[in-house]
């Protein structure tokens, strides 16, 4: 069985990049002009200049933001439509 593609949920700009002690906030507006925060966390600490030069870039991106349903849930919603139209 296919699998669902991914689906984008939102397109944001990113606005600023705040840095926390393992990773980044990210903030910005999406194209339907609502608030979005992204916590974004390494799993090691990062030094100063790492820090730094993940900051400029993170701060100057685009983020897509996509989901695909679980295949479980798919799969019970088509089994449970066909039943529904059979006679």
């Amino acid at each position: 069985m296919d699998r669902p593609k991914y689906e984008p949920v939102a397109e944001i700009e990113v606005d600023a990049a705040r840095p926390d002690p393992q990773g980044f906030t990210l903030t910005g507006q999406g194209a339907d002009h609502a608030e979005y925060q992204l916590d974004l966390h390494f799993g090691m600490p990062l030094d100063a200049k790492t820090r730094s030069v993940l900051g400029e870039l993170l701060s100057h991106s685009d983020l897509t933001i996509s989901r695909r349903a679980p295949g479980g849930l798919v799969q019970a919603l088509r089994q449970r439509r066909n039943r529904a139209a059979q006679p």
